[in-house]
């Protein structure tokens, strides 16, 4: 056991030992901890150490497990008139003891055979020890872009999807009239290989193949983006208080959008609601900015 450490001095006889060859992982002794804290004592009787510092080192040698840890309580200090010299320590081999050489040669080989075949199955240099990857498999620092197709259109955000999606599929959003459901919507575009006739798509998250219907005398063409969205959706949730309409009641909403009749480059907004009584009206907002309710008859 440890010897008597009163008055935060070591109470033990020091007797100078001869320096061994030991490691810092070497298990230490008692009588490693006691040369420790008479180190530590001296440090201290000479200025080296306050006391405060005294009595956390020694508290730490008292406790320590290695001969390392013990070294590294006095590492920091001047031993030359200790009354006791400790052991210098040497480096571990790298091949001796409980076999970590073979274990450390064996961990290498794993190590190069698992970048082998990492090499092989996703490498893309030359060889696994080359460095130099290929232009294409380097960050460009382009951030992913994902254009999800709305469903659920009468809202800010599916109405301006909607638009997007017309401008991804067709390159512009002309057309000659196009009706949002809440989760579907209708388009009628010109057929560019016949001026009398009307392709009419069906949009549920994507546009299908189109339709060919004839062209009325009235047909109009124009920018079926040239409103404010944030405007008509603001109308289209307030459209069945407006209309005088019970929000349980309603039984079916929807927006048609074509080129003004009276207005150049703009747009006619209608928001039409029917409720499950068969009773329906519809809020008009013309390209001038007008605005008239019909309320349900």
């Amino acid at each position: 056991m440890l010897g008597d450490h009163r008055g935060g001095w070591c109470a033990r006889p020091y007797h100078h030992r001869v320096a061994t060859r030991q490691t810092p992982g070497t298990r230490a002794k008692d009588s490693d901890r006691n040369d420790t804290c008479a180190v530590l004592d001296s440090a201290l009787a000479d200025g080296q150490l306050s006391g405060e510092e005294h009595r956390q080192r020694v508290a730490s040698a008292t406790s320590a497990a290695t001969l390392g840890e013990l070294q590294s309580l006095v590492v920091d200090l001047q031993t030359n008139n200790a009354p006791v010299q400790l052991p210098t320590l040497k480096s571990p081999s790298r091949l001796a003891g409980s076999g970590w050489g073979i274990k450390a040669a064996i961990a290498g080989v794993l190590v190069l055979l698992g970048m082998g075949i990492g090499w092989g199955l996703y490498g893309n240099t030359s060889s696994p020890l080359s460095f130099q990857t290929d232009p294409g498999a380097k960050s460009d620092g382009v951030p992913a872009k994902v254009l999800t197709p709305p469903r659920q259109l009468q809202s800010l955000g599916g109405l301006n999807g909607l638009l997007e999606q017309m401008r991804q599929k067709f390159g512009d959003t002309t057309g000659y009239e196009m009706t949002v459901y809440p989760d579907y919507a209708v388009l009628q575009r010109p057929d560019p290989t016949e001026d009398r006739r009307v392709l009419s798509y069906y949009y549920k998250g994507g546009f299908d193949d189109p339709n060919e219907t004839s062209k009325g005398s009235d047909a109009r063409l124009g920018d079926l983006a040239k409103f404010d969205t944030t405007q008509v959706v603001g109308l289209l949730r307030g459209a069945p208080e407006t209309l005088g309409i019970k929000a349980g009641d309603v039984k079916a909403t929807y927006l048609m959008i074509q080129p003004s009749k009276a207005t150049p480059d703009a747009v006619d907004i209608t928001i039409y609601v029917s409720d499950q009584f068969n009773s329906s009206g519809y809020i008009e907002v013309k390209g001038d900015g007008t605005q008239r309710v019909n309320y349900p008859s």
